[in-house]
């Protein structure tokens, strides 16, 4: 079976829109402002973007309104070519750490995180079916440390379950990850150093102070 070349998949969906001259509508799920930056300035371009900040792994409510304030600013302070609205959703922990259970011993990476890959994007296909958006996707492919194959086979899934389009992308590509550091620095962008969890915290034990961009 041939690989999907996601980001080649994306381009022709681009390409598609561009050719009838129509920009349709996104529904982004975001993880961080890191993340989001360079994402942004790619499909700001190409899209009416409205980003979901809705991350319930998030450790505690505190470093969760941190970062979702900072995605918040980060929107408010770049140009963009179409709009980008953020939707910021309530702190749900409860709801993580349900859809984990059983798997709090998994290496990060493992099924524990593409359970949670699986909530945050449940979530966001959802309102997509209600809001009718023209499609959804999520900024996480842009980490190396997240499985970019994981992420779209979610996605997909969810487009069949829910009667929405999924947006296939791998945003590390085209150098999107070093594009994410150089904007988080011109911004002064807050840049946690673990994915949210307490169980991703603790991996990371050794080095787990926060700090914004250097």
């Amino acid at each position: 079976m041939n690989k999907i070349n996601y980001q080649k998949e994306l381009e022709k969906i681009i390409e598609y829109h561009e050719r009838k001259k129509e920009v349709p509508t996104l529904l982004l799920h975001a993880c961080c402002a890191p993340c989001s930056s360079y994402v942004l300035e790619y499909l700001s371009k190409y899209f009416k973007i409205d980003i979901l900040f809705y991350n319930p792994n998030i450790e505690t409510g505190e470093e969760y309104r941190y970062r979702a304030e900072e995605l918040v600013r980060l929107i408010s302070e770049m140009e963009f070519e179409h709009p980008v609205t953020p939707i910021i959703e309530q702190y749900e922990p409860e709801k993580f750490y349900k859809h984990v259970e059983g798997l709090e011993q998994c290496r990060e990476g493992g099924n524990r995180c593409f359970k949670c890959y699986e909530l945050r994007l449940t979530e966001t296909a959802m309102i997509v079916a209600e809001k009718h958006y023209d499609y959804f996707t999520t900024t996480l492919s842009i980490s190396p440390l997240k499985n970019a194959d994981k992420l779209n086979e979610i996605g997909k899934h969810l487009e069949e379950k829910y009667g929405v389009k999924y947006l296939y992308s791998d945003f590390k590509k085209k150098n999107g990850y070093k594009r994410s550091i150089e904007l988080s620095r011109e911004y002064q962008l807050y840049r946690q150093n673990f994915c949210g969890c307490k169980f991703s915290k603790r991996q990371n034990s050794g080095d787990i102070e926060l700090k914004p961009s250097e």
